[in-house]
């Protein structure tokens, strides 16, 4: 899932060459997903330290006039679905409100035989959590230090390469996003939704969890919808503890631009117009349940736009919007030890 293979003058994934791809199916897998977390220190060792995901970019939120760091955890080269982003919230004192409306959790990929080796390391760096099994799929469930939940979930064919740098051996580490929980109040409005305008298949369900999947199916297509009918709404605003939102890979702008088109042609009007994040082309709708869902085009230079492989992930990168006040910014934000 590299997204500079194929890449041509413009990148393949770029510009769209050939029969465009049909809206209705154009969505392939996960590319990322967002969260607010407490502390920048906290939220890099939880993820280059204990998961052993890699750092692949520092910079800050492209957004607003306060900084706030936005930091990228993947496999080697920040391959699509490997993709763990943050915005540590702590430095601002912004608290996010749990609740339904809401991505619940978040679940990666590792090998089935693996789940021994998480559940002692889990104890080993003193994180709590408990055992579940959803779908036939046995997992270690556990908070990270910004109150967010992860699922560790045993898969048995999952291909995508783990990173390795971190200590962590090949055939035990995570392979990238399973899949995501959406609390929903009621089922039909996601129904619709990923039916006719997210390219979601039903596939499973069990008590009150439906599961989709998109594209092709399997390991890093996967949403589950978790009927909360009692639970109140959630907040959508940047705020410690709560998911932000979950990104979804397709072609290229043009299937992108079709794809915004295709819900809005639905009623799917929330939907924003195209942003540049630097890496990757956004564009964004807020789906009838109320979680917060991406449609994302990987820029052909993927995370080495601004850095080389070898220094990728270690220095600040200023986002544009600051480009004026980079010394600012850079002594504004909480120092990053690593």
């Amino acid at each position: 899932m590299n997204s500079g293979e194929g890449s041509e003058e413009h990148g393949a994934h770029w510009t769209t060459r050939g029969m465009r791809m049909d809206p209705a199916t154009a969505i392939k897998h996960h590319h990322h997903l967002t969260m607010c977390t407490g502390t920048a220190q906290e939220d890099y060792d939880f993820h280059t330290q204990l998961l052993g995901l890699k750092s692949v970019k520092k910079t800050a939120l492209y957004d607003g006039g306060v900084p706030i760091y936005h930091l990228y955890y993947a496999n080697d080269l920040g391959d699509e679905s490997t993709i763990l982003t943050s915005f540590p919230m702590r430095q601002s004192g912004r608290v996010g409100r749990k609740g339904s409306g809401q991505v619940s959790s978040i679940s990666l990929s590792v090998p089935e035989s693996s789940l021994g080796f998480w559940r002692d390391r889990l104890r080993d760096h003193g994180y709590e959590h408990t055992e579940r099994e959803r779908f036939g799929e046995k997992m270690l469930v556990l908070e990270n230090p910004g109150h967010i939940e992860y699922e560790i979930i045993g898969i048995t064919d999952d291909d995508r390469k783990p990173w390795t740098g971190s200590g962590v051996p090949a055939d035990l580490g995570i392979r990238g996003v399973h899949g995501v929980t959406v609390s929903v109040r009621d089922l039909e409005s996601s129904i619709e939704f990923m039916e006719s305008g997210w390219n979601g298949h039903r596939t499973h369900e069990e008590g009150n969890y439906v599961r989709y999947e998109v594209g092709d199916g399997g390991s890093g297509t996967i949403v589950d919808f978790r009927i909360d009918a009692d639970l109140p709404a959630g907040s959508w605003q940047y705020g410690e503890g709560i998911v932000h939102h979950v990104a979804f890979a397709v072609d290229d702008l043009d299937t992108q631009a079709d794809v915004k088109d295709h819900l809005v042609g639905l009623g799917y009007t929330d939907v924003s117009d195209r942003k540049d994040r630097g890496y990757f082309e956004s564009v964004y709708v807020r789906t009838p349940g109320g979680a917060l869902f991406e449609a994302t085009v990987s820029k052909p230079e993927g995370f080495l736009i601004d850095e080389t492989y070898d220094n990728l992930g270690h220095d600040f990168q200023v986002p544009p919007v600051f480009a004026d006040r980079a010394e600012w910014i850079k002594n504004y934000l909480e120092p990053l030890h690593y």
